[in-house]
């Protein structure tokens, strides 16, 4: 099948061009590799300076355009500290970003002084602490490349390469793997902070796993609370907690040697309310069975793309892009048996097109999505599912979704669930670990299109779908709350949930008294907020 094939039916997968140029370009003269590793000072960008326009727009979602008094590039942890010292001597509100894929305007909304973590990139094995290293200007790809060609091991982390390891891992980190090992936060080791203390005063701090670590509390808040809660992230360490001894080769996963690829599409045309409410209830009760920890479908991750309808003569149609560890037994067997169980009794037929077998760096890079793709206006609402969408929501869904947009609209279903589920909830921060789905709404525009019924669309399929608990996934039932990597500010707002039910509960569950704990002994001052950070406790 050819990529363009592919491409069309994953509605915006995309390959991921260029390749890794470590040891690929010639050894620099002494004095030239000297000079390079002293690299920029502070590097200070106001709005006069030709430099600040590449960075207002250096983002994944167009919407939000930071316009602070300056940037500050940095490269390493001491230039952060300055940094954050300056801007709160000065009065300074000051925002950090590291790749630029936050879905609210929590880097430019009132920011004074934006950190941008981008130069910050470098990912290794650090043999002082027994772990590797990543910083958080670092890119998924940069991390999957470097640790599977250095020692082919890897982290379960997202599958969009571009996005950076400086909010992707605070969040939680999921990805396809995460089904077979857990989530990228199961892996972290230590963090390095850069904190302000009561007297305004910023410092690195390093705190541990280890239980009996007097920072091991701010490890802990790192662990699933998000970012822009407690201060600047100069550095992860991950290691397996169950690994033994120094070898770097054995202290993360190892990747599947290599995966098999499928994709499956129905089309719109014939697809009637009760034919649509069989596929989704036939993957959600898939799931439902197939998403225990050691399940012999564990290596299997998809994504049901449940796409809105087109205008036009071509409606467009719904599809179902999955991946599964090549080398289990009857791989290819499982993965089409999958296929038949989804589409069983679901008119008009699907189609599957060929599998394709990959060797797994080829194939993740083939799959993530490129930032040129997918850079636009879009507003993203989530939701985890603890079982299948009720009856009821799936018939919300097509309503919505079968109303004939020029527009793209879409609601994935992704999978969730296996050895994420074996972490007891307030081990870490990411307190949801039972669920067996992702849920994702969405919806997009471009410059000039018309991006209020967009968001108004988006708005109400989300209300429609939780109607029974006040239009938002609260916690219960089948339902667990929402996912604060994908935050949506509209869920702190009573005209989109009626529940009664704090958004602190939604993305945080029980954890959020501790989480406030952290805040007032890491970030008495409140140096690091915006409008869904962890609230200081009142007194």
């Amino acid at each position: 099948m050819s990529d363009v094939t592919r491409r069309r039916l994953l509605g915006g997968t995309a390959v991921l061009g260029g390749a890794a140029t470590a040891g690929l370009l010639p050894a620099l003269p002494a004095a030239a590799t000297t000079a390079a590793a002293k690299g920029p000072g502070l590097v200070r960008v106001g709005k006069s300076d030709p430099r600040y326009a590449d960075l207002v727009v250096r983002g994944m979602n167009q919407r939000f355009r930071p316009q602070p008094e300056y940037f500050h590039v940095v490269t390493s942890t001491e230039q952060v500290v300055k940094a954050v010292g300056d801007a709160v001597r000065a009065g300074k509100r000051v925002t950090v970003r590291s790749g630029g894929h936050c879905y609210e305007n929590f880097v430019g909304d009132g920011a004074q002084v934006v950190i941008d973590m981008c130069e910050m990139n470098k990912v290794y094995f650090d043999e002082r602490r027994g772990a590797f290293a990543v910083e958080p200007g670092a890119t998924l790809m940069d991390a999957y490349r470097t640790l599977h060609l250095g020692w082919g091991v890897t982290l379960p982390g997202g599958q969009c390469g571009t996005v950076a390891a400086g909010g992707h891992i605070l969040g939680g980190g999921y990805g396809a793997l995460s089904r077979m090992y857990g989530l990228t936060v199961d892996y972290l080791h230590a963090v390095e902070v850069v904190v302000v203390d009561r007297a305004g005063r910023a410092r690195a701090v390093v705190a541990t796993r280890d239980p009996r670590d007097p920072n091991h509390d701010l490890w802990w808040a790192h662990t699933g609370a998000g970012g822009g809660n407690f201060g600047v992230v100069t550095r992860y360490w991950l290691r397996d907690p169950k690994a033994k001894g120094g070898d770097p080769a054995t202290l993360l996963p190892r990747p599947p040697a290599a995966l098999l690829t499928g994709v499956a599409y129905w089309p719109w045309q014939g697809m009637t309310k009760e034919s649509f409410r069989r596929l989704v209830r036939n993957h959600g009760e898939w799931h439902e069975r197939n998403s225990d920890p050691g399940s012999p479908y564990a290596s299997l991750f998809g994504v049901l793309m449940l796409n809105g309808k087109s205008e036009g003569a071509d409606p467009g149609g719904i599809t179902l892009a999955c991946q599964m560890d090549a080398t289990v037994p009857d791989a290819e067997k499982k993965l089409q048996a999958f296929f038949a169980a989804v589409g069983e009794g679901v008119k008009p037929d699907m189609t599957v097109l060929p599998v394709d077998r990959q060797p797994w760096y080829h194939a993740v890079r083939s799959f993530a999505l490129s930032e040129a793709d997918q850079s636009s206006h879009f507003k993203v609402k989530s939701s985890y599912l603890r079982k299948r969408f009720t009856d009821r929501q799936i018939d919300a869904a097509y309503d919505h979704l079968g109303k004939p947009s020029s527009l793209p609209r879409t609601l994935w279903a992704v999978s969730y669930g296996g050895q994420v589920n074996t972490v007891p909830p307030a081990a870490t921060a990411t307190a949801e670990r039972a669920s067996i789905l992702k849920v994702i709404c969405l919806s997009s525009w471009q410059d000039g299109q018309d991006g209020a019924a967009q968001l108004q669309w988006v708005r109400e399929l989300h209300r429609d779908l939780y109607a029974a608990t006040g239009g938002v996934p609260v916690p219960g039932g089948n339902c667990g709350g929402a996912y604060i990597n994908y935050p949506d500010i509209d869920h702190a707002d009573p005209k989109w949930n009626t529940s009664g039910v704090p958004w602190t509960t939604l993305y945080y569950g029980g954890n959020y008294a501790r989480l406030q704990k952290v805040k007032a002994r890491w970030d008495p001052r409140d140096v690091f907020r915006h409008a869904m950070s962890i609230r200081l406790p009142k007194p």
